[in-house]
């Protein structure tokens, strides 16, 4: 019987060891799941902006064309590229049939100013000679039709002379204004057409950023706001709001803005950006981007209570700025927020804090 006893002690001693009593797995329970640091929501003086998108394009583009035709191109003297004021040449056409056009129509001008001068003195003569009888009325009237018929041919050749000289002038193909020429259509002997084009050019090299926006911001939106682009080599570019296009987009529901960029700055066409359109300061409730715990999509942060137990919020967030984060809604300024590690937390996790800031 002593023996029996003995070994129901040892059993129970075992016992004892094996399994923890009921208030050690309180304890264990109630250990801190994280040692988290805590931080109030701050309010912030925020830009509000616009996200935007679009096209690097050139402010104004000038087509340089042919104004006459069967001409033979003789000289180009630009390339893609070239850096051009207003009025340099930049192509000359042949001129050989043109001058002798022109020399053709001078010499017409000189036969019929010398029948002017014969009708007019034909005429005078008339006018002396009318009271007289010397001439009859119908002789009269001949000369002096004649007189009216050979100014108006003099008018007439004189014309066509300004025509010559104008078709010569445009055998000199220059430019409309100061610019960056940005193609070249027209090759060396190559005869050209009315309207053929020649080149194409940036006017005063200025390039504008067409952005596209939601429809719902253009109340928001009007000419002066500044706007920051970012660059296509990585800086940022500071421009105005020139224009607000008139109309909406049936298909996306987005409008075109167009933002003047700095006369200095002049980056390549044709490049897709983004950007961001300030409207207004306003204040924002912001928390660290740390704080921010995403799951299944939806944007939460834990709160600590009094009782050092965590509560996972529901939140919606704005803008972000310098590794802050706006928010919307879900918190006020009183909160107490888990600035990190929220990854690792529960709802109602027990936590011990180590500081707030």
């Amino acid at each position: 019987m002593r023996k029996l006893c003995i070994l129901l002690a040892a059993v129970l001693v075992c016992a004892a060891f094996q399994f923890p009593s009921a208030n050690s797995m309180a304890e264990q329970a109630a250990a801190p799941a994280l040692t988290v640091s805590l931080t109030a929501p701050a309010i912030r003086d925020w830009l509000e902006t616009v996200p935007a998108s679009g096209w690097l394009k050139p402010w104004q583009e000038a087509i340089i064309a042919s104004e006459t035709s069967g001409l033979r191109i003789t000289d180009v003297l630009v390339d893609v590229g070239s850096v051009v004021t207003k009025g340099q040449t930049l192509a000359r056409l042949s001129q050989d049939s043109v001058l002798s056009d022109l020399r053709k129509q001078a010499a017409a001008v000189v036969i019929a100013k010398a029948k002017l001068t014969k009708a007019k003195s034909n005429a005078d003569r008339a006018r002396q000679l009318r009271s007289s009888g010397a001439l009859s009325d119908e002789k009269i009237t001949e000369y002096f039709a004649d007189e009216q018929t050979a100014t108006a041919s003099l008018a007439s050749e004189e014309a066509a002379l300004d025509s010559e000289k104008i078709k010569l002038a445009q055998t000199t193909i220059t430019a409309a204004d100061d610019g960056l020429i940005t193609s070249r259509s027209g090759d060396l002997g190559a005869v050209v057409s009315t309207g053929t084009e020649l080149f194409r050019m940036v006017r005063q090299q200025r390039v504008e950023w067409q952005a596209e926006v939601s429809a719902r911001y253009l109340p928001r939106i009007s000419e002066g706001l500044s706007v920051a682009i970012n660059g296509p080599d990585g800086h940022a570019i500071a421009g105005k709001v020139r224009l607000v296009g008139p109309s909406v987009s049936t298909d996306t529901s987005r409008a075109i803005v167009y933002v003047a960029l700095p006369s200095e700055v002049r980056p390549h066409t044709g490049l897709y950006v983004t950007g961001n359109i300030e409207l207004r300061t306003t204040p924002a409730l912001t928390v660290p981007e740390t704080a921010i715990v995403f799951r299944d999509g939806i944007s939460y942060v834990f709160t600590a209570g009094e009782d050092k137990r965590v509560r996972r919020v529901r939140v919606e967030t704005g803008r972000r700025n310098d590794g802050e984060v706006e928010i919307n809604s879900g918190i006020n300024r009183s909160a107490n927020v888990v600035t990190s590690g929220g990854a690792f937390l529960s709802d109602n996790d027990l936590v011990k804090i180590a500081k707030k800031n």
